[in-house]
């Protein structure tokens, strides 16, 4: 029997399956392009860096899932490597060079997604927790999540590895601000639209 709502639903369908498929193998083909293609505008990006780490988001939710419920949990992969796709394609096209606003969206839409997957995650095991509380939850992961995600960056720029990450206070706490706002955001969406009922 067919769930009537939330992610369990969304899971069902061949579309978000398809789709999860879709998103690993356009991020591994973004990579390839970005490897591959000496392209200008990526000088300084640190591509080689982030590839492990970008292509680690796709088998997080494989990993973890390990056959302990069916369907698999397409909805919270496709919103985990959505966000590490994104910023690939900004990156490969050049987007974050042709418009100051691009890392200020893209924080706030990628942390949206990511703690939009944490609940998708946690409505696929049946989480039992108040609306209140899911919300909350969601939106204290996605807060830590940009913390950690900061200090990765201050690492890696004071240890001379991040080419051209140019990080100031500013842009720092400009960064932990958006992603705070998009993660509540995701939660709210979560907390909304994938509960199963």
């Amino acid at each position: 029997m067919t769930p009537s709502s939330g992610v369990a639903r969304l899971d069902a369908g061949v579309v978000i399956q398809r789709l999860s498929w879709g998103v690993k193998l356009a991020l591994a083909l973004a990579f390839v392009v970005a490897l591959a293609v000496p392209l200008d505008h990526l000088e300084g990006k640190g591509m080689a860096f982030r590839f492990p780490l970008f292509m680690l988001s796709a088998v997080v939710v494989p990993v973890a899932w390990r056959r302990r419920f069916s369907p698999y949990p397409a909805t919270a992969d496709t919103l985990i490597v959505a966000p590490f796709l994104i910023d690939t394609l900004a990156n490969l096209v050049g987007i974050y060079d042709s418009f100051n606003a691009t890392d200020d969206v893209l924080h706030t839409l990628n942390w949206l997604l990511l703690v939009a997957a944490f609940h998708a995650w946690g409505y696929r095991r049946n989480s039992q927790r108040s609306n209140a509380d899911a919300w909350l939850l969601g939106a204290g992961i996605g807060a830590l999540a940009i913390v950690g995600w900061e200090a990765a960056e201050w690492i890696v720029s004071e240890a001379g590895a991040g080419g051209g990450l140019n990080l100031t206070y500013d842009d720092t706490v400009g960064d932990l601000v958006l992603s705070t706002s998009g993660g509540m955001i995701g939660s709210w969406i979560g907390v909304r639209y994938l509960r199963n009922r």
